[in-house]
């Protein structure tokens, strides 16, 4: 079972953060899972100070794969790349070693934001490269969003069931009776 940690962050709060292995084949199972499965139930993007980019794919992907330590995400007319593994680029084209180090996940994450009396208010992935930049943020369905990002006044908690099935999957963790306790408008400070 894995252990959460509790921190502050700049701009968001409280946040309850459950660390993922960065190694290639965890983040390539995790990632395939999201984008094969949810595709049609998730947000994502990336999200730093001043920027957030909320994507819905349009679609199931046509491809999800990784060649030389990039994860690929090819919906058809658009697609994304996120370094996941080693990056070594071609004989005629080496990437150096610290530029390869860079661009790779350093850091992968299941988190809750925390409101008031600890009750969470988002759930997301998300993926930071070598130099602590945000790389993806991929947004759990959400209990007081419908599917077309409407705010409900009454929870629906089956949209929890992608998180709760992660928590099992991925960190050994049952569902927390915590999560049903979310209230209220979920972004903002």
């Amino acid at each position: 079972m894995t252990a959460s940690t509790i921190t502050e962050e700049a701009g968001v709060g409280r946040v309850e953060i459950f660390a993922l292995p960065t190694d290639q084949d965890t983040l390539f199972a995790v990632l395939k899972d999201v984008f094969e499965n949810w595709w049609d139930q998730v947000a994502f993007g990336t999200l730093v100070q001043g920027a957030v980019f909320e994507i819905h794919a349009p679609n199931a992907p046509r491809k999800v794969g990784v060649l030389d330590g990039y994860l690929t995400v090819d919906f058809g007319a658009w697609h994304f790349h996120v370094c996941i593994g080693e990056n070594k680029g071609t004989r005629r084209s080496p990437v150096e070693e610290e530029l390869a180090r860079i661009r790779r996940t350093a850091r992968a994450e299941m988190i809750r934001i925390l409101a008031a009396e600890d009750r969470p208010r988002s759930w997301q992935l998300r993926l930071f490269n070598g130099k602590g930049e945000n790389q993806l943020t991929v947004f759990f369905p959400h209990p007081f969003l419908d599917p077309g990002d409407r705010v409900r006044k009454d929870p629906d908690w089956s949209r929890l069931t992608m998180w709760d099935s992660f928590r099992q999957r991925y960190l050994g963790l049952p569902p927390d009776p915590r999560d049903r306790q979310a209230h209220g408008f979920p972004c903002g400070g």
